[in-house]
């Protein structure tokens, strides 16, 4: 009976998991301890058992636990044969055993088990290690020297290797293939690693997410030995205004953070409330980057706590004090350590009189950095302007995608409905496309968001939610169905193509109305732009459709879309205000 009991309990992988233990413990001073007592006698019930066992564990462990091969490194087992057992240790002579490679488990802290927990990605749904480490993505990384990164010194550049930062660091960097900084960074990177306050001044495109991860990352390193990590306790803690840049600058930090054990956490409005939730019960935060909005969902829950942040950073200040985000950010700024206590980086394209009193009360003794941009568009994207009417936009958009062989553009729209409307157009005329807007639920937009980097999606029609934050290379086209009514937001449209010294293209669409805003664009770029004509091809009707448009994935709430949240806590009426304008963006 106790046979055929043994036989069924070998078929479950917590039975396996058991003798792992009793194999580790058989061989560590633990085993001297429980079976061999003081007087020099060999306490022996079932050697037998114990050695079939053993061999079986050896030969099956990694068949049967496949998830915990890489925790258990190889060590070796040492068993007595049953007939000499009692003597060896009675006698303390020596006679041949049997040795075995196998898994042995180091002994692990509870903040250590918790980090092996595999959990949802609150963005994708999809699994994921929920901590950064060396081999985060399954690759098997070569040994690696600070020698094999060489960058030459040249004058009027800063290397990394000048600032001192940990090798685990400049591994990542190294991977990047970043050799010299960027003038943002050169400019900001020396102070902050001193424990600098700092206001920055750049556009978009210029490094500076680079610049205030690397110094988050440095400091963390640095600090990690004394610091004690807590669970749902971040140390550094970055605002950013949209869900797509709070998405893309947490994509970097998992990139410089690659070869470290620092856990980088992204929590943003559109998703589920409770799957972000979880993140925190999963391993403790290092670095959280995080929308005002579900940050302060979060705090008011008591699900984290802002009392032990060291470095702060504020990211597009300037965008955050347009979309109505300032008051929020108070409030969570009230929450963590008073600014003598904390390091604080703000940064924004512009510095008006309100960013800079925003600035004052928030940092301590900041040092300015302002990079001025030589040009405000870059010289790398051709600029064209077309003068069409209203009726002639679709034709002349439907005609360029197929005349030119486009295969990844990006169409802006300045309203929803218009997005709506030309990726219907689009589709039904059989060319692959997606929509991107404020409506289109969260996982759809990030599913959108992979096809159209993959190749799978020709072009993608947004709104100005993807001016700023989005990083995709070889996008070819810019294209301007509507132009936009702020001038600054042209250039954020541009930027999208022309990146990382490719070339590109913008053509934009100036009809009737939309006409009247070029003379500010072209004031604000210093510039005068090429307007022309359409030729007879690129107005030729558009054949009969070939199908029908599929519906979107909006959010819940009919069409005016409200906070998708899951299992969301009630809040205050007083919030209801908040939470119709982060579903605006």
């Amino acid at each position: 009976m106790r046979h055929k009991q043994l036989n069924n309990s070998m078929k479950t992988k917590n039975f396996w998991r058991c003798l792992v233990d009793f194999a580790v413990v058989k061989n560590s001073s633990l085993f001297s301890a429980f079976f061999v007592p003081t007087d020099g006698k060999f306490i022996n019930k079932s050697q037998q058992y114990e050695d079939i066992l053993i061999n079986k564990l050896i030969n099956r462990i990694r068949r049967h636990l496949k998830s915990d091969k890489a925790f258990f490194p190889k060590t070796e087992v040492t068993i007595f044969p049953d007939s000499v057992s009692a003597n060896l240790i009675s006698s303390g002579s020596k006679a041949p055993v049997k040795t075995i490679s196998g898994p042995a488990k180091a002994p692990v802290t509870a903040a250590k088990k918790r980090r092996r927990r595999r959990v949802k990605n609150a963005a994708t749904g999809s699994d994921s290690i929920s901590i950064t480490t060396a081999d985060h993505n399954g690759e098997t990384e070569p040994p690696w020297q600070l020698a094999d990164f060489q960058t030459p010194p040249r004058e009027g550049q800063t290397r990394f290797h000048d600032l001192d930062l940990d090798s685990r660091l400049m591994r990542a960097i190294h991977r990047l293939e970043f050799s010299y900084c960027t003038p943002i960074q050169a400019g900001i990177l020396p102070p902050t690693l001193a424990g600098h306050d700092a206001l920055g001044k750049a556009q978009t495109g210029t490094g500076k997410s680079a610049a205030f991860l690397i110094n988050i990352i440095a400091r963390l390193l640095k600090d990690r030995e004394t610091a004690e990590t807590l669970m749902a306790r971040p140390r550094a803690l970055i605002l950013a205004p949209t869900r797509e840049l709070a998405i893309q600058i947490h994509r970097d930090a998992q990139d410089l953070a690659r070869f470290t054990k620092l856990n980088c956490v992204t929590i943003f409005g559109g998703t589920d409330y409770e799957k972000q939730r979880q993140v925190f019960k999963q391993a403790p935060v290092d670095l959280l980057i995080a929308t005002p909005g579900r940050l302060l969902d979060f705090a008011r829950q008591k699900v984290l706590a802002l009392n032990r942040v060291v470095v702060l950073v504020i990211d597009e200040a300037d965008r955050l004090l347009d979309m109505g985000f300032i008051p929020d950010v108070r409030r969570i700024i009230q929450q963590t350590p008073d600014k003598s206590k904390r390091q604080t980086l703000f940064f924004s394209a512009t510095l008006t009189s309100q960013i800079g009193n925003l600035a004052a009360q928030w940092t301590k003794n900041p040092i300015t950095v302002e990079i001025e941009p030589k040009q405000v568009a870059t010289d790398s994207v051709e600029q064209l302007v077309y003068l069409v009417t209203a009726k002639e936009k679709m034709i002349a958009l439907y005609n360029l995608v197929i005349s030119k062989q486009l295969t990844r553009v990006i169409v802006f729209c300045n309203r929803r409905g218009v997005t709506r409307r030309v990726r219907e157009r689009l589709y039904r005329h059989n060319i692959s496309c997606a929509m991107l807007s404020g409506e289109v639920s969260q996982s759809q937009r990030m599913q959108t968001l992979d096809n159209f980097k993959a190749g799978k999606i020709r072009v993608l029609v947004a709104t100005d939610v993807a001016g700023r934050g989005l990083h995709i290379e070889g996008i070819s086209h810019v294209i301007n169905y509507n132009l936009p009514e702020d001038a600054e937001d042209y250039v954020h449209r541009i930027g999208r193509t022309g990146r990382a010294g490719a070339r590109g293209i913008s053509i934009s669409f100036a009809d009737e109305e939309e006409s009247f805003y070029l003379p500010a664009i072209e004031e604000y770029m210093g510039r005068k732009l090429s307007c022309v004509y359409p030729n007879d091809e690129l107005l030729t009707p558009l054949p009969p459709p070939v199908h029908q448009a599929p519906a979107v994935a909006k959010k819940p709430g009919g069409s005016r879309p409200t906070r998708a949240g899951g299992n969301r806590p009630s809040r205050k009426t007083s919030s209801g205000r908040l939470a119709s304008r982060l579903s605006r963006h």
